[in-house]
């Protein structure tokens, strides 16, 4: 005899408890029918009759027992290993996101959330590259940039804002530059033609040359910290370094970003337990903060 499908004797099992044929198909979601033809072909598959028939629902043949003895504690055990497979998968939160972010926004508000969320394993995965949902193990991102982003659920957590920072010690050396003359201390070149939007909305006038030129803003803030030049700060990342003392915010205008920060999450996980926890949490976390330069939290969730 070949081997008997699975299926079928979780079927059998659900219907030896119910004692009836209705309130199995029910909780199956079949039809009485199929259920019926379901057993019968077990029954030829076995040999033997399984259920007796009757009136007043079903019950078990000396086979059917046997069966049932033999089969149901077996299938308890796998629902048992399968559910806690499950509440341990919805209590595990595998997160992706920029190191830069992780550092300067992320990390100092874990605090919290751990506090809040005890049960939570929450994984961190740095990372500059979009998450390829399909084929790595990761449940949400955060990420830095133009968004929404096609085949995933993104919702907008905070604009970004970049305004200029200069450490101590460099404006110790030069002193303080007014608003209007920074073009004449040196400046480091980042990324894209902040400088001179920052110029053109704020007033001044571009340098001739800067004094370094950087390919991305982390680094160039870097400098700003030796003393090398003064950078358009991002906001988020350097608001911890002007907190410690490292840079100096030279102005309290500045110039809004053209990416900003998302959460963004596959389909799959839209109801995983983990995963809508720590958004609300995010959420929280944007909106409790005095210090951002957002001009408005989103609450609306793009799909594409």
């Amino acid at each position: 005899m070949s081997r008997i499908p699975l299926g079928s004797l979780q079927l059998f099992v659900g219907a030896a408890r119910a004692r009836n044929l209705s309130r199995a198909a029910e909780a199956v979601h079949l039809t009485v029918s199929a259920l019926s033809h379901q057993m019968r072909a077990l029954e030829d598959r076995v040999g033997e009759p399984l259920l007796l028939r009757g009136p007043r629902g079903i019950s078990l043949t000396a086979a059917g027992q046997r069966l049932f003895d033999a089969v149901a504690p077996h299938l308890d055990a796998i629902e048992h290993a399968l559910a806690n497979q499950r509440r341990r998968s919805e209590q595990s939160l595998t997160v992706s996101l920029m190191a830069s972010v992780a550092s300067s926004w992320l990390v100092p508000r874990l605090p919290r959330f751990v506090a809040e969320y005890p049960q939570i394993e929450l994984n961190l995965q740095s990372s500059t590259k979009l998450v390829d949902f399909a084929r790595e193990d990761i449940d949400c991102a955060l990420r830095f940039g133009r968004g929404p982003w096609d085949g995933v659920e993104s919702e907008l957590l905070f604009r970004e804002w970049v305004t200029p920072v200069a450490s101590p010690d460099l404006l110790r050396r030069l002193g303080k530059p007014k608003l209007e003359a920074l073009g004449d201390y040196p400046l480091l070149g980042d990324p894209g033609e902040r400088w001179q939007l920052w110029f053109a909305t704020h007033g001044g006038t571009m340098p001739k040359r800067f004094v370094t030129n950087f390919s991305d803003s982390e680094t160039a803030q870097r400098a700003a910290v030796e003393g090398v030049g003064i950078a358009l700060g991002r906001i988020t990342m350097a608001r911890p370094m002007i907190e410690s003392g490292k840079l100096v915010r030279l102005t309290r205008k500045s110039l809004q970003a053209d990416y900003a920060h998302w959460f963004i999450w596959p389909p799959r996980t839209r109801a995983h337990k983990g995963v809508l926890a720590f958004r609300d949490w995010l959420r929280a976390e944007v909106a409790r903060d005095p210090l951002a330069d957002n001009d408005a939290v989103a609450s609306t969730r793009r799909r594409r």
